[in-house]
């Protein structure tokens, strides 16, 4: 899969990066391009998944409940709260 021209400026667009590092980047994403076809054609077939290579269990608590809540002192510090939630004020259009 090459990348395209238009593919390369709409991620330029996306992170704002200047157009002078196109060429930089372009050549970066060839070779996790490169990579990634190399891993597809490693022959797995023989090979379960594994979600972890070590072979350990881990340890999990209990599910208890150590803390009290706590929520109206901590909003009482802020500086917007209506029926319980936090307002924020908007940020992006």
């Amino acid at each position: 899969m090459a990348l395209t021209p238009d593919d390369l400026n709409s991620l330029a667009r996306l992170t704002m990066l200047e157009p002078a590092a196109l060429p930089a980047l372009s050549a970066s994403l060839e070779q996790a391009i490169e990579l990634a076809a190399g891993i597809r054609q490693a022959d797995t077939s023989g090979t379960e998944p594994l979600i972890s290579p070590l072979d350990l269990t881990q340890r999990l608590r209990a599910d208890i409940v150590s803390e009290t809540d706590q929520r109206d002192c901590y909003q009482q510090l802020a500086p917007a709260v209506q029926d319980g939630l936090y307002l924020v004020p908007k940020v992006l259009d």
